[in-house]
């Protein structure tokens, strides 16, 4: 190739070579092992210092879609492997449960994944599980369900994993009769949701043992946006988290008093049986919030704009993670309980210290001193204070009943807590399903037919990608200093001897 003569009028950096099918094959290593990786402007960056070439914010785009599907194979793609997947899914780890529902013209409209490992576990968990769901921002968006326990050391284990078109009843009937299958349906099972109508008509339609309950936290979102009463959260949340009905009543007895339309909110509207501890039916033990799920959204905020497959292995590779990661920690525990239960159980044990016990029977234990006293039942478990009854971890009574009766304390704890139980729930491995030219797959389930769904064409612009806030919750905007456009400081703070005496100083305000 020979030396450039054009005059340096005629040449600029806006190669025509530079399409985004290049930029997209240049930048696609930086996409490797990673969810996010570079935005559009990151690829501006990129194809500027390495290609030495101006592209435009859409060409980075377009180049940064592309390395995506380079990488992780594309929308369209995803739905023709799909039921090869789950196969490979289901092969590799035995147990598993998955489902694909199409419509009447092969068209998918759900699928449904629970690992036969987390099946297994939850025999090892207490029988607790939140639902909820979370926004998809792929080509064919969606919404991602998720079904989840919380083990013993306080930390979410998913059971079910669920694609479906939005967060309707037929949708939530579908998934909730899956994870029936699963998980069972008794007496001892909870489920843990916010109030959508959509969701409570499902459960009632699909369960008929387990009890429903609603998310504390939401329940306290509504009061605060219908009500405008943010100051009475305090006796609220001490109604919430109160053992005895006693306690609670006190409680409710303040909220009357200054706000009586929340009372009988609370009371009628929302029923004291789905967010009060004390009035629960059911065992739902210390949750009380949705929290759990929550969390677990939270780490899948970049996959939920990839491709379904390419989504389901994010939430494989985290969860073989978690396993393999909880696995080692299990089994270098020491204490007869998990860390959590053994920090919260260790104080206890120095407040029973000094209480006096008087034995009324055999099994059962008068125990005064401190602000309440108790009469403990060390054969069924049971304090008058109730705390040992709903958490299943011996209160300060039982515990200074269990040294008088000459009694182990670490027998009156429910087996969920214990070292055992938490080296059991992770005791086996998730494996992936490694490279698809590995796949050994029947032909029947490779030619299965499985169409992406028909979605409404996009409106212009740039695509939201960031959910809708719940009722009544805030977003909180850093400030904007009006002297040097920085973020995090305002004005009169700002140590800048330089800037712009423009701008704005946005305060926190609910979006």
């Amino acid at each position: 190739m020979g030396v450039h003569c054009c005059s340096l009028l005629n040449r600029n950096a806006n190669h025509r070579q530079a399409t985004y099918v290049v930029i997209g094959e240049q930048v696609a290593p930086q996409y490797v092992g990673v969810e996010k990786g570079p935005g559009p402007k990151g690829v501006q960056t990129f194809a500027r210092t390495k290609l030495r070439a101006q592209i435009s914010y859409y060409k980075a785009w377009r180049g940064r879609k592309h390395a995506h599907t380079l990488i992780r194979g594309s929308p369209e793609q995803s739905f023709h492997i799909l039921s090869s997947y789950f196969h490979m899914l289901e092969k590799l780890n035995p147990g598993t449960v998955t489902r694909i529902e199409v419509d009447g013209e092969s068209r998918f409209k759900y699928l449904f994944l629970a690992f036969g490992v987390a099946i297994r576990g939850f025999r090892y968990m207490r029988k607790v599980v939140g639902i909820d769901g979370t926004f998809l921002k792929g080509q064919y968006r969606g919404v991602l369900l998720v079904a989840t326990a919380q083990d013993d050391n306080r930390q979410y284990y998913p059971l079910a994993w669920g694609i479906v078109d939005s967060e309707n009843e037929d949708a939530w009937t579908w998934f909730l009769t899956q994870l029936k299958e699963v998980i069972g349906d008794t007496d001892e099972l909870a489920l843990i949701s916010d109030r959508a109508p959509s969701i409570k008509k499902a459960i009632s339609t699909v369960f008929e043992k387990a009890h429903h309950g609603a998310c504390a936290w939401h329940v306290a979102q509504n009061i605060k946006n219908k009500f405008k009463c943010a100051d009475i959260m305090g006796s609220y949340w001490s109604a919430v988290n109160a053992y005895r009905c006693e306690d609670f009543a006190g409680y409710m007895t303040e909220i009357s008093h200054r706000y009586p339309r929340v009372a009988e909110y609370l009371e009628n509207e929302v029923g004291f049986e789905k967010w009060s501890r004390c009035h629960y039916p059911g065992l739902r033990y210390n949750i009380t919030t949705t929290n759990m799920v929550e969390s677990l959204n939270s780490m899948l905020v970049n996959a939920r704009d990839f491709s379904y497959v390419a989504l389901l292995d994010v939430i494989q590779e985290k969860m073989s993670k978690w396993w393999n990661d909880r696995r080692i920690v299990a089994m270098a525990i020491t204490a007869p309980l998990t860390p959590s239960r053994e920090s919260e159980f260790r104080p206890r044990f120095a407040q029973s210290k000094g209480r006096h016990t008087l034995q009324l029977n055999p099994v059962t234990y008068h125990v005064k001193g401190g602000e309440l006293k108790g009469v403990v039942d060390i054969f069924n478990k049971t304090c008058t204070c109730k705390e040992f009854d709903i958490d299943k971890l011996p209160c300060v009574h039982a515990i200074a009943a269990a040294h008088h009766a000459q009694v182990s304390v670490y027998s009156l704890v429910s087996p969920y807590y214990t070292k055992e139980y938490y080296v059991l729930a992770y005791g086996e491995t998730i494996y992936p399903v490694g490279s698809q030219s590995q796949w050994d797959v029947p032909n029947e389930v490779a030619t299965r037919v499985v169409l992406p769904r028909e979605v409404k064409e996009r409106k212009r612009g740039r695509p939201k990608t960031s959910r809708f806030p719940s009722v009544g919750e805030f977003r909180k905007r850093k400030n904007r200093c009006g002297k040097c456009g920085a973020y995090g400081h305002y004005k009169k703070k700002c140590n800048s001897q330089t800037g712009s005496t423009e701008g704005n100083q946005p305060t926190d305000v609910p979006v």
